[in-house]
């Protein structure tokens, strides 16, 4: 298998992790969480990969718990590395989406950002099953990434980005965007709002209703 992580170790570093994305994409991603995190509370960050998000996010919410994640030990050291020091960020958990048992029982809000397209589907739907055993009604479960969209038309950029991750790995791919609300559907959230972000990604926002699918 590919190694789907988009970072790099930096100079004299072996333990933090760098991925230049994170640099271009973390302020629209915080402006658009402004709106959609709940004042205070505990975030669950599902796959936190380098552990950079986690640590600006912490910063620009204050009033937030945050609990990274990641199911690789190279990621949770990162993790640990990024966020040493900051009040309101718990010590990085081991966590595979897939699977049906989550290190925690109850988050406020769950965040998950480019992961659904490298990764099997089998961990989307985990992630729609996890959230909504932790979320309470109302609670949110924010995805951030690039997805396809029935009638909107795909930007070549990301068409040619599919056709290469379904290349290193078949079971990878940008997801269409109603196959994700189907799976989150069943696990009883609903999506809530749908946000344009840069680089033909988008915030999609799902909360949990009063029936949801616990098991």
């Amino acid at each position: 298998m590919s190694d789907p992580r988009p970072w790099f170790a930096g100079d004299g570093d072996h333990v933090r992790r760098h991925a230049p994305a994170t640099l271009r994409n973390r302020e629209p991603i915080a402006a658009a969480l402004a709106g959609l995190l709940p004042e205070r509370g505990l975030v669950l960050e599902v796959a936190s990969g380098s552990g950079e998000h986690c640590a600006y996010f912490a910063e620009r919410f204050p009033a937030s718990e945050w609990q990274p994640s990641d199911p690789d030990p190279q990621a949770l050291a990162s993790i640990a590395a990024w966020t040493d020091g900051l009040a309101n960020v718990r010590a990085p958990v081991e966590l595979d989406a897939s699977s049906d048992t989550w290190p925690l029982a109850a988050a406020d809000a769950v965040f998950c950002a480019n992961m659904i397209h490298i990764s099997p589907w089998a961990a989307t739907l985990g992630l729609m099953a996890g959230a909504s055993r932790l979320l309470p009604v109302g609670g949110p479960l924010i995805l951030y990434g690039p997805f396809l969209r029935a009638g909107v038309e795909t930007a070549p950029s990301n068409l040619a980005f599919d056709r290469n991750l379904r290349e290193r790995n078949p079971e990878w791919g940008i997801r269409q965007l109603e196959q994700v609300d189907a799976a989150a559907e069943a696990a009883g959230l609903r999506r809530e709002q749908l946000v344009d972000m840069p680089a033909n990604n988008l915030m999609l926002a799902y909360r949990r209703g009063g029936a949801a699918n616990l098991t």
